[in-house]
């Protein structure tokens, strides 16, 4: 296809989770007429999540499938495009104004005014066949989404980060107990972290320990332990597993085009959702490597939007 038939878009969404939908739904208010892309998982990380119960206006709770096709109908109300398919390749315009080229599924290049990522980020499993096969039922990555179903029971995380420092301490002030699996001798986490850690009473702290297997049919009802330096295995009871090893952007197009950090979350200007591309903005867990909570995402898909808006009538305007 010839460079001057390519597709014209004022405002393109790359991602289709909180953050996504949510720019979608103040673009196409605003007039944007945004397309957006679904890419490989329609709904983005909710969609396998069961119930959503601290997303504000579900007094009920909801569950992250039904949720995310309420935002996608929501958005269409207004005029969003949502095209199934994934965006591979970037050519980013560097000039004020500049013109950005993106290509989906390696076949077809549009062109787009403006760009909001909301590519989100992915948790990073153990990779054992039992612990992929209970995700949804007793295997979580995320102890303050689900922490709360857990209440008063036993249960158990993996990593000797921050992240699972913060996270075991969050499940000890609702658990009755909490097992903390970290693989080698000592903690990464920083010291006041680990000190947090080894002063919660209820958190059993267990060094050179890893996953064996996940126990249950249905939903978790057991773990099994390794000890790496002794061999020794070790079967206790639980209800829920947590992971939290990290998470992974999904960033890998933008590398060497958009500023990151060191980790690859996407870098954005204090207080917006500005890249360091003009025209080019980013929402969601691919640039909040903090937060990562659906309502924290959808607050900077509506800040993406926003910033969108102004930028094009500011382009205008010169």
């Amino acid at each position: 296809m010839s460079e001057n038939k390519l597709e014209r878009i004022k405002c393109l969404i790359i991602g289709s989770g909180p953050a996504g939908y949510t720019a979608a739904i103040y673009a196409s208010r605003a007039d944007l007429k945004p397309v957006l892309y679904t890419g490989m998982e329609p709904g983005g990380q909710l969609t396998t999540t069961t119930e959503v119960d601290n997303f504000p206006g579900y007094p009920e709770g909801i569950d992250g499938p039904t949720m995310m096709i309420q935002l996608q109908k929501q958005a269409e109300r207004f005029g969003t495009e949502v095209r199934m398919g994934m965006v591979t390749e970037v050519d980013f315009s560097t000039e004020r104004g500049g013109i950005h080229k993106v290509c989906v599924d390696n076949t077809t290049w549009v062109e787009a005014e403006t760009i909001i990522i909301s590519t989100g980020a992915t948790a990073k499993y153990l990779g054992l066949p039992s612990e992929q096969r209970l995700r949804g039922g007793g295997v979580s990555a995320c102890a303050v989404c689900d922490g709360f179903f857990y209440k008063n029971q036993d249960v158990a995380i993996v990593g000797g980060g921050d992240t699972a420092a913060e996270e075991a301490t969050y499940l000890a002030n609702i658990c009755n107990k909490v097992t903390m699996l970290v693989r080698k001798d000592e903690m990464r986490a920083s010291k006041a972290m680990q000190h947090r850690v080894t002063t919660t009473k209820n958190i059993d702290l267990r060094y050179n320990t890893e996953v064996d297997e996940v126990l249950g049919e249905q939903v978790v009802e057991g773990l099994r332990m390794l000890n790496n330096k002794t061999g020794e295995k070790e079967t206790i009871a639980i209800t829920g597993l947590f992971i939290a090893i990290g998470h992974k952007p999904n960033t890998d197009i933008f590398k060497g085009k958009l500023t990151m950090d060191e980790s690859g979350y996407v870098l954005t200007e204090l207080k917006s959702t500005k890249t360091n591309i003009p025209g080019v903005f980013a929402s969601g867990d691919v640039q909040d490597n903090v937060y990562r909570q659906a309502i924290t995402a959808a607050g900077t898909g509506c800040m993406a939007a926003l910033d969108a808006e102004r930028y094009l009538g500011e382009v205008e305007a010169e």
